[in-house]
C-alpha cells in the first residue's frame, strides 16, 4: 500500500495481558482507534485495535491476537499506519501534512522556489521543508508565509519572511580575528 499515513508508534507494553502504549500522531489521540485496522509500514500486517485507556498522554490499547506482555514487547517501536482514504475530508484551509509533500513551491512573483520535501511541527508551529536549487529552506507554515495552498493544482505560494532567503555570508570572505596584516 503506497497511500499509508503514519498515525502512531508503539512505545511499549503495559501490564501482563498484552496491552500496548501508543504515542498517537492524530489531532485527537482517541481517533487512532476510529479509522479501522492499523497497518505496518508495508501494509502487510494489520491489527484490529481497541482503546482501553490513557496513561501519561498516550493511548492504551489492545490488538487482536496480542495476548501477553512478550507479544506486546515485541511490537515496541512499530510504526502504525492507516490508508489515506480512511481519513475524514478536510475543511477549507485545513490540510493533511502528507498532502503537502511533493507540491511545487512558488514565490509570490510566480518564480519557482522548489518542492515541498517534508512538514515538521516541533511544537511552536509547522514548517515546510522546501528543496531549492541552493539547498533546503524551512518556511513557517503560516497564512502569512504560505498564503495559498492549492492541493488540486499541485502547488503552494510562498511569501518568505524577511531574511529567510538571504544568502549567508561567504565564510572565505569573513573576517579572521587576530590575523590582520
Amino acid at each position: 500500500m503506497s497511500d499509508l499515513i503514519l498515525v502512531g508508534v508503539i512505545t511499549g507494553a503495559r501490564g501482563i495481558k498484552g496491552e500496548l502504549r501508543i504515542k498517537a500522531f492524530t489531532a485527537n489521540p482517541d481517533d487512532l482507534c476510529c479509522y479501522g485496522p492499523l497497518f505496518s509500514h508495508d501494509g502487510k500486517k494489520t491489527w484490529t485495535v481497541k482503546r482501553t485507556g490513557h496513561a501519561k498522554g498516550q493511548v492504551i490499547a489492545r490488538f487482536k491476537g496480542v495476548d501477553d506482555r512478550n507479544q506486546a514487547d515485541s511490537l515496541k517501536g512499530m510504526k502504525l499506519y492507516i490508508p489515506h482514504q480512511a481519513l475524514p475530508e478536510t475543511d477549507e484551509d485545513e490540510f493533511y501534512y502528507s498532502d503537502l509533500v511533493g507540491l511545487k513551491a512558488e514565490l509570490i512573483d510566480g518564480s519557482e522556489l522548489g518542492i515541498v520535501q517534508a512538514v515538521f511541527d516541533a511544537g511552536a508551529g509547522a514548517s515546510l521543508e522546501v528543496k531549492t536549487p541552493d539547498g533546503d529552506v524551512l518556511v513557517p507554515f503560516t497564512k502569512t508565509s504560505v498564503p495559498v495552498v492549492n492541493i488540486s493544482g499541485g502547488k503552494v505560494i510562498v511569501d518568505p519572511p524577511d531574511g529567510l532567503m538571504d544568502q549567508p555570508p561567504d565564510e572565505a570572505q569573513g573576517s579572521s580575528l587576530g590575523n590582520e596584516e
